[in-house]
């Protein structure tokens, strides 16, 4: 396809072997944390921590990537923990061995993003943000579609034998390790020898980054403040009467219809704006919210997961090209680092306080609170964020 070069496809598909991996633990990641002795709090901050850890790693592994010049060791290293990090969840059930290993698995996440996503900026044009975004998600997210069709079909012949499939994950994790190595780096020998990078060095980069930035990031963090992890939503589908089989079947039709719709957003975005499609995602997500906090009808839930699929194609990759059009070229690892870095303390945050709220007050109360904040972000983006946005060179 026009505009799409080698190099992202490469890294395409080394993120559909590594989400097939993921994924595939993905949806009976809550069912088994809940067989070994976990409570949903207890679930709730081990997601929070997990990404909280992939967040700060990432800043630091985005601004480091800037200062040296290079992408692929951030890339390969990353995606080499994260393989990792699957068999060794089966090892032991102990919490803390279980904390452990899920936050290896995200401090690769974290290694890898600012360099991935650099890499992706690098081979598009402002005007092509949308479309090389949103086949990265596309192809990406069908791993997520692969992964648990997969895992439904073996629990089918297998029921309740979670812990093989922890081992089973290590193969596609491995060949998206071994895709890796058919990348290259570009731009050799730009590195920034005189700046130091100290762990909290990105940081640094919210004062210095454009004005705009700021704006842009500022809301998108005030969202990630109260959007908890998926799991809850998948908590929800059980609590509405669906077996594990169907929690696995409605969460590979809501990545079903996010892998389709990513990339048509993304190319639609480049045409209409990446803000107007940003926000139409946030109003399906608030739809969404409101819906599983007031109906636990299965068929109503099973149509929230398609809107929210459309959501995720709507945010996801579409965020990432907006963050890349409004920063300079050089700063873009740095630039989507700091941003990740907040936006994994943030989901910390909505993760430990969804779980509170659903311990103390119900499910319905964390769904009906997410939904009104998500209204007042909304507006925030409408009224407040008018300025055009094109990558400075």
């Amino acid at each position: 396809m026009k505009h799409i070069t080698r190099t992202v496809w490469v890294l395409s598909l080394v993120s559909l072997f590594t989400d097939v991996a993921s994924e595939m633990l993905y949806p009976i990641m809550p069912i088994y944390l809940k067989t070994i002795g976990f409570s949903i709090v207890l679930i709730g901050i081990l997601e929070g921590v997990a990404e909280a850890t992939a967040g700060l790693s990432k800043g630091y592994f985005g601004k480091l990537s800037d200062n040296t010049g290079k992408r692929v060791p951030f890339v390969q290293l990353g995606y080499t923990l994260s393989a990792l990090s699957k068999p060794m969840m089966a090892i032991f059930s102990y919490p803390l061995w279980i904390f452990f290993s899920r936050t290896i698995d995200r401090f690769g996440k974290g290694i890898r993003t600012g360099a991935r996503d650099a890499i992706l900026s690098d081979e598009a044009t402002p005007e092509t943000k949308g479309k090389i975004f949103g086949l990265h998600r596309a192809m990406d997210t069908f791993g997520a579609v692969l992964g648990p069709l997969f895992a439904l079909l073996y629990l089918y012949f297998n029921p309740e034998h979670y812990k093989t499939l922890f081992y089973i994950a290590f193969a596609p994790g491995s060949l998206a390790v071994l895709s890796s190595f058919y990348l290259k780096d570009k731009n050799k020998g730009q590195p920034k020898p005189r700046e130091k990078t100290t762990f909290f060095s990105f940081l640094r980069y919210w004062k210095t980054s454009p004005k705009n930035y700021r704006k842009v990031v500022g809301g998108l963090l005030a969202f990630a403040l109260f959007n908890s992890s998926d799991i809850f939503l998948l908590l929800k589908a059980k609590q509405s009467g669906l077996n594990d089989t169907q929690v696995i079947g409605v969460y590979i039709f809501y990545n079903l219809v996010y892998a389709l719709f990513a990339f048509p957003t993304g190319i639609l975005a480049d045409k209409i704006g990446l803000k107007k499609i940003f926000v139409l995602g946030l109003v399906l997500f608030a739809i969404v919210y409101f819906g599983m906090g007031l109906s636990s009808n299965i068929y109503v839930i099973a149509g929230l997961f398609f809107l929210y699929g459309i959501y995720a194609a709507a945010t996801e990759g579409i965020s990432k090209a907006w963050i890349s059009n409004i920063t300079n070229k050089e700063d873009v690892a740095t630039a989507i680092g700091t941003y990740s870095g907040f936006q994994s303390i943030g989901t910390m945050l909505a993760s430990s306080l969804a779980g509170l709220i659903w311990y103390q007050f119900g499910a319905s109360a964390t769904f009906i609170l997410t939904g009104i904040t998500t209204i007042l972000i909304i507006l925030y983006f409408l009224f407040f964020i008018r300025i055009k946005t094109k990558q400075h060179q």
